[in-house]
């Protein structure tokens, strides 16, 4: 594909060849151009410069894009942030990185400690002031941390929202993703994605990142997939396609999604962790009766979003697997000893190297003005094998595993083979050695998946210990938070 800048600038889209264009819609009936995503990224320029650090808690909305869209294309900072923080972790993050500006929708924090409102961005069917108007506000801070020059982008790392810990992503990292994830999925200005993840997880933010890249309309919706408005929304504007993580597909097989008149879709993407082989079976054979794609992926915030995808076409053949390297990247397996697997079916910790690989880490500050500390290669933490195809599988986490009475346990693979076979029911598997919890949110099923558990891995039954909870504690991505979990431990 194309190079749409070279290295140097501070941009990722070139709007300019999609004049006339609609670059996103919403469930308001608010629309806009990219010409007005230049305008806004322009006003944003005049307002405060660039290479300033700003926090911006996102939503999907197009005033939240538009927001980000600019401050990116002006070469500013924005740090990517949920609106699910409470104001005390949102102080915490301010008082770590002493943002330069803050973008937010109006009376989502208390302005009282914030400075004075520089910009905004309102919606033309604005219903309500409070809630559909974004400021751009500048803060009282009078020092600010010095950026690295390549640094575009920070994201809080998958699992944490308050956590001072953010990912930092480069210019490159950013647009090579973008420009890999369009070759692969073969995108065109005639998608109209809609927003089923979270605009400040990566994931969410490279569907977005992607389709603007190709002059596509992006479908801006607050409403989740259990909502009947999102689904009437989904078939007036001829929704293309969809992405989700795992937690999304149970959903919608329990929506009954195999049954729905959907005659826009053509594409459902995954990632987000490991669908579990029947369900990824399931919907691979619903694209396949019906002429769809379905596409698995393999990501993590630490390479930008995506490492690996499985072709629409090998996805029933091929179940189970998250498929082969992005064009651009490679993968390696190494031993525990660091040397490189090379037989097939050897399990080892997967190492991807690419473009997209970010500079590292950022905990405080100081830490903003550091150069590329990856060079490109990420060691991924999640331990895999690849099949005589060269197509990989997951097999779990390197720190996801349990030594129960001298047997090693894959809690991963516990927690799949629960949901494989407890039809609807949502289970996390966690522990500590020679003690493994298993947390379901059905409590009259508590004895039957001991009995499972203990059968199926030879496990003592005093090693076991099911426990029901009204609901797993997940992220606003889906992931289960295993450390909200470690209260139940006896």
């Amino acid at each position: 594909m194309e190079q749409l800048f070279d290295g140097s600038e501070k941009k990722i889209w070139n709007f300019n060849k999609f004049a006339g264009r609609m670059a996103g819609s919403d469930d308001q009936g608010n629309h806009i151009s990219y010409e007005e995503l230049n305008d806004f990224a322009e006003k944003i320029r005049q307002t405060i410069g660039n290479r300033k650090l700003v926090f911006l808690i996102a939503s999907n909305t197009i005033a939240s894009m538009a927001g980000y869209v600019g401050l990116i294309n002006s070469g500013n900072v924005p740090v990517m942030l949920s609106e699910d923080l409470d104001e005390q972790q949102l102080r915490n993050l301010y008082n770590t990185y002493r943002p330069d500006y803050l973008y937010t929708r109006k009376g989502r924090i208390d302005e009282t400690w914030m400075g004075e409102p520089v910009l905004q961005f309102e919606e033309e069917n604005s219903k309500n002031r409070e809630t559909d108007l974004y400021v751009l506000y500048r803060t009282k801070g009078d020092k600010s941390y010095e950026l690295f020059p390549q640094l575009a982008l920070l994201l809080t790392t998958s699992g944490s929202t308050g956590s001072p810990k953010l990912v930092r992503q480069s210019y490159d990292n950013i647009r090579s993703n973008m420009d890999s994830i369009v070759e692969y999925l073969k995108l065109n200005a005639e998608e109209k994605p809609i927003t089923t993840l979270p605009m400040n997880y990566t994931y969410g933010l490279s569907i977005i990142n992607s389709h603007l890249a190709v002059g596509a309309t992006v479908l801006f919706t607050e409403k989740s997939t259990l909502q009947r408005e999102f689904w009437n929304f989904f078939v007036k504007e001829g929704a293309t396609s969809f992405g989700g993580v795992p937690y999304t597909y149970e959903i919608l097989k329990k929506l009954r999604i195999f049954k729905m008149d959907l005659p826009s879709l053509k594409t459902m993407t995954q990632a987000g962790g490991k669908l579990s082989p029947q369900l990824h079976k399931e919907f691979a054979s619903f694209a396949k009766e019906t002429g769809r794609e379905f596409v698995v992926m393999y990501g993590q915030t630490e390479a930008t979003a995506r490492m690996a995808y499985l072709p629409a076409d090998k996805s029933l053949e091929k179940y189970g697997s998250m498929g082969i390297a992005i064009p651009g990247g490679k993968f390696t397996l190494i031993d525990v000893d660091g040397k490189e697997i090379s037989a097939p079916g050897v399990v080892g910790e997967l190492v991807y190297r690419g473009k997209n690989v970010t500079l590292g880490y950022a905990e405080e500050g100081r830490d903003l003005i550091k150069p590329d500390e990856n060079q490109g290669v990420l060691y991924t933490g999640d331990m895999a094998k690849r099949d005589e195809d060269g197509f990989y599988y997951i097999v779990g986490r390197k720190k996801r595993f349990l030594k129960i009475f001298g047997s090693r346990i894959n809690l991963d693979e516990v927690g799949t083979l629960i949901k494989d076979n407890f039809e609807g029911l949502d289970c996390a598997a966690a522990g500590k050695d020679d003690a493994m919890y298993l947390f379901i949110d059905d409590e009259k099923l508590e004895k039957q998946v001991e009995s499972f558990v203990h059968e199926k891995f030879s496990i003592s039954l005093k090693a076991i210990h099911v426990k029901a909870l009204k609901e797993i504690p997940k992220n606003d991505a889906g992931k289960i938070l295993y450390t909200k979990l470690e209260c139940y431990y006896d």
